[in-house]
């Protein structure tokens, strides 16, 4: 990091005042009524970016600061715990310090919907872990909650100015995407998707010296100590993970403060290099991460996912003629017992790090997010047996309170009765499980129709095991 910053890029303040930044931010805030929205993640840019805007307004006579300021910040359930405890104790002091100071911000947590959590949609839903070809993560964890809040706002006020922390200096990807959507003569931008939100930038010409040297010069008006920000930075050798309000916002690097579950990378530099300075509490996090990302190697793929995609289909490679491949599948979702691993690997990792100081706090999947996957099991996995009450009676040696399903579930017994009838007359278990399944959830209901149409959905899917459909690809060549 102390390289980082003895950098000798040309620094913005060589060429304007900070008073001059304070005056835009002024004008702009005094201007309408569109309330502001502050992306805050807790990182360096965000923190300048919040900070510049708080002295700004803080210029301004009391009741010239009617105009609500929201800081918002995204909890994706699976962050890196060390910056979450900062970020929760940064949150709590600037609502504490805006109502003492008489300022306009409020503190906002949005978070993902449990059934769009990444346990729910991994574990229950069988989702491989996140890659660069395949990063479902990003809409459900971050973009979906905070677009929820914006446009709650949008519906009340017609309009929004959304606050970030990005510079062009980051990448040229990032300069490109600022210079693109800047709306002339005005410090404001078009949103990329929102018609109705605008983008404002105050820190975009700063670099990454500009920013460390304002934070390290400027008293924080909220009572942290930024070299505090700075010592966790050095600690994890790590970039800031960025604040999401679109697809467009790249990934983070190696070594960055984000999600700890992140396959993206191929290692957590960051988790690694605060184990290495004595968080020794985080390593079941670190192992559980790297074998996710183990899933994730091309000759894992038939070990641990299924040959079909989560749409049921069957799919395969093309060669250069368009012809599928036989034997090169499309890997789809996990199989059902790697969902069942993982989740045993899960409870596992959160009782070890519970056990000590640091982690005793932290649980690694909600309550909630339990009973989604059970509910997921039974009703499209087939899980006669309800393995997850026993999953995890079997690593906390407790129990939850479980839901009774008033319909009453088939059980294990039904299923091995069922295993050996498919086994006999040569029909796949999961297809017979399913219709079953189907037409047990409409029992009771006076219009039947829908079942119809699951009916038709199930049947629709593509039965074959891996070898009949390699075998079907074979054939398909000859013609």
């Amino acid at each position: 990091m102390a390289s980082e910053i003895s950098s000798c890029e040309s620094s913005i303040f060589e060429h304007k005042d900070i008073e001059e930044f304070y005056q835009e931010i002024k004008n702009l805030y005094l201007r309408d009524n569109r309330p502001w929205i502050i992306g805050y993640s807790g990182g360096k840019d965000s923190t300048a970016t919040l900070q510049l805007i708080w002295h700004a307004l803080a210029k301004l006579a009391p009741e010239k600061r009617e105009k609500r300021v929201y800081v918002v910040s995204s909890d994706t359930l699976v962050e890196n715990p060390v910056m979450m405890d900062y970020l929760n104790n940064s949150l709590q002091k600037i609502n504490d310090a805006s109502i003492q100071q008489k300022m306009p911000f409020q503190v906002v947590a949005v978070k993902p919907e449990i059934e769009d959590s990444f346990w729910v949609n991994l574990i229950g839903k069988g989702y491989p872990a996140p890659s660069k070809s395949f990063r479902w993560c990003t809409e459900r964890l971050k973009i979906r909650p905070t677009n929820r809040f914006i446009l709650d706002q949008v519906a009340e006020y017609g309009e929004v100015i959304i606050v970030l922390g990005v510079r062009k200096s980051e990448s040229a990807n990032r300069e490109q995407t600022i210079n693109l959507h800047k709306i002339n003569d005005s410090p404001l931008s078009r949103h990329t998707h929102l018609p109705q939100a605008y983008v404002y930038t105050p820190i975009e010409d700063f670099n990454v010296n500009d920013v460390w040297d304002f934070l390290l010069n400027k008293e924080s008006p909220w009572g942290v100590d930024n070299r505090d920000l700075l010592t966790l930075y050095e600690d994890a050798s790590a970039a800031e993970s960025p604040f999401v309000i679109d697809d467009t916002t790249p990934p983070a690097g190696n070594s960055r403060f984000g999600c700890w579950v992140c396959t993206v990378v191929t290692k957590d530099k960051t988790m690694e290099s605060l184990i290495e300075k004595g968080e020794d509490w985080l390593k079941p996090l670190n192992e559980l991460r790297n074998f996710l990302s183990e899933t994730q190697i091309l000759e894992n793929k038939p070990k641990f996912r299924d040959h079909r995609r989560l749409n049921g289909k069957i799919q395969f490679k093309k060669d250069k003629n368009g012809n599928d491949i036989p034997g090169q599948f499309i890997y789809g979702p996990y199989k059902f017992e790697i969902c069942k691993e993982i989740l045993r690997k899960l409870l596992k990792a959160q009782k070890e790090i519970q056990k000590s100081e640091s982690g005793s706090k932290y649980n690694l999947i909600l309550p909630e997010e339990l009973h989604e996957i059970r509910r997921i099991w039974q009703m499209e996995k087939g899980d006669w047996g309800d393995s997850l009450p026993k999953i995890y009676k079997e690593i906390t040696g407790t129990d939850l309170d479980w839901i009774k399903d008033d319909l009453g579930m088939f059980t294990k017994k039904d299923q091995k009765i069922l295993e050996e009838i498919c086994l006999k007359h040569e029909i796949p278990l999961r297809l017979v499980s399913k219709l079953l399944e189907a037409e047990r959830q409409v029992q009771g209901m006076s219009r039947r129709s829908s079942v119809h149409i699951k009916i038709e959905s199930i049947l629709s899917e593509d039965w074959h095991t891996k070898e009949e459909a390699s075998q079907k690809a074979k054939e398909n060549q000859k013609y």
